[in-house]
């Protein structure tokens, strides 16, 4: 072949691949319009403006070749584009707290259930502690702020359709507690056929069968949910200038004025738009986003990024030291603007799903923190692990719900009698994976101040006043059942059928 006829094929390609492509979308906009016309008044227009973003994220993941990153380009951050905590925090706070605090507004990711754990209905809406929900906590850290500095911190909860009308219903109990709550609702997205990329759902509505046909895009939905629902614009006029965004699952992201105070002293040219806040990697923590300097801007690396020969080095806790806690201080004015110069460029989560018949569907999904590339000045904090204590499993609920930590005005810290301030690493087997089962299974939650280490394993039970401390294992093989009497004392034991048969 002739290099000519070479060059043609290759663009006789090229053109086939555009005419493929205009083909998906025509067709995508076609099977749109007729799910539009299933429905009528306000929901068609919501559905409507949802569709929106959704065929730009489709266009886009039409025109994506390959991984979204180039290895070779990627550079660690400039030293001073990631601070230590203490060097924020060295700077002391301002004469006016009460001031920095009127410019702030609390936002709390609202969109996930709590299936995972178990329950129905939102994940928000769990007992973590003292009775107290992941809301209950979150309502009563911000009334004691507004309190204590005689500020008004709103609280605005993204919530999903997953979420939204069980999470208004409860609302009505925080009518007399000193904070605003607003909500907003994330977009509703078709899922669509990983074969014919084109939507599964055959109507708007939710009932039935259709319900398995739409999801929430991700929390990178943020900006355009947010900026969709006027509530953005409501916040500027009230002189609000920073959110503070992070799951509500996590308990460790509660309002830090030195960060707050950094971000609003900063002088006019040098405004800091986006800081995210990161932490050192452990080994539990090697799938967490991390933070690289790409083509001259600070970005967000997440593990789906990564090119398939490199993901061990992503892995690696050497050369990646820090990753994304998910917990983000971000300005209204700057998102605004991004989002009316249509400049918002977050990269696409292709999320794979199988629907209960079978069918295998696409999810296209975007991430809250890839946008820190889009802002300027943005920043990351290397702050301390104490402000990611996420609750994921129920093994993590039983490290919040022990005396390792106290909880005052709704914030939990680490309790002052344990030695060390690590958290001990805890593994309850599948017999505790729903909340119902893991709350039967221990009569009281144990001692756990000298704790290192606990697995858990089979059918297993503890009695009142239990105390585990050093490296517990306790395995119970199946068709056993082992009961911890109450009372016992653990340290560095191994519990292993019937019999408790060595020290550790």
């Amino acid at each position: 072949m002739s290099c000519l006829s070479k060059g043609v094929a290759k663009g006789g390609m090229a053109q086939f691949q555009e005419m493929m492509r205009q083909q998906l979308e025509s067709s995508m906009h076609t099977e749109l319009e007729k799910l539009l016309g299933t429905s009528t008044g306000a929901e068609k227009e919501v559905s409507r403006k949802d569709f929106e973003g959704f065929t730009n994220l489709f266009h886009r993941f039409l025109q994506v070749k390959g991984p979204s990153v180039e290895w070779v380009k990627i550079q660690r951050p400039p030293e001073d584009s990631i601070q230590p905590y203490d060097k924020i925090a060295a700077r002391g706070l301002p004469d006016s707290v009460a001031a920095c605090l009127n410019k702030l507004v609390v936002v709390k990711l609202n969109g996930g259930l709590g299936t995972s754990m178990g329950c129905k209905g939102p994940k928000s809406l769990i007992s973590v502690r003292n009775e107290n929900t992941f809301l209950d906590l979150t309502v009563q850290q911000i009334e004691h702020l507004n309190k204590t500095y005689n500020t008004d911190v709103p609280l605005v909860l993204m919530n999903s359709f997953n979420t939204d009308e069980d999470t208004k219903k409860i609302l009505q109990k925080y009518t007399h507690h000193r904070v605003k709550i607003h909500t907003f609702n994330q977009s509703r997205y078709p899922r669509i056929n990983k074969e014919s990329l084109l939507p599964v759902s055959t109507h708007l509505s939710m009932n039935g069968q259709s319900a398995e046909g739409w999801y929430p895009p991700g929390h990178g939905d943020i900006y355009a949910s947010f900026y969709n629902s006027g509530l953005l614009d409501q916040l500027i006029e009230q002189g609000k200038e920073y959110i503070f965004v992070s799951n509500i699952d996590n308990l460790g992201a509660t309002v830090d004025l030195h960060i707050l105070h950094h971000l609003v002293s900063q002088p006019n040219g040098k405004r800091c738009e986006f800081i995210m806040e990161v932490t050192d990697k452990t080994r539990a923590d090697v799938k967490g986003g991390t933070l690289i300097q790409y083509d001259g801007k600070l970005r967000l690396l997440e593990i789906a990024q990564v090119p398939k020969d490199h993901v061990d080095e992503f892995k690696s806790v050497s050369k990646f030291k820090i990753f994304n806690t998910n917990n983000l201080w971000i300005s209204l004015a700057a998102i605004k603007r991004l989002q009316e110069q249509k400049a918002m460029d977050l990269e696409i989560i292709v999320n794979p799903k199988t629907l209960d018949g079978g069918q295998n569907v696409i999810q296209l999904e975007t991430a809250v923190g890839a946008a820190i590339k889009c802002f300027d000045n943005a920043l990351g904090i290397n702050v301390p692990r104490s402000r990611f204590l996420p609750v994921k499993t129920t093994s993590d609920l039983l490290l919040v719900m022990s005396n390792l930590y106290s909880l005052d005005a709704g914030s939990l810290t680490m309790s002052p009698k344990r030695e060390f301030p690590t958290t001990p690493h805890v593994k309850l087997g599948s017999s505790f994976t729903k909340v119902q089962e893991y709350l039967i299974r221990f009569e009281s939650i144990p001692d756990m101040l000298e704790l290192d280490h606990l697995t858990v394993s089979g059918d297993v039970t503890f009695g009142k006043n239990v105390s585990l401390k050093g490296t517990v294992i306790i395995i119970a093989n199946h068709g056993d059942r082992i009961d911890i009497p109450a009372g016992s004392m653990l340290e560095n034991k191994i519990v292993s059928g019937n019999l408790r048969i060595m020290d550790h």
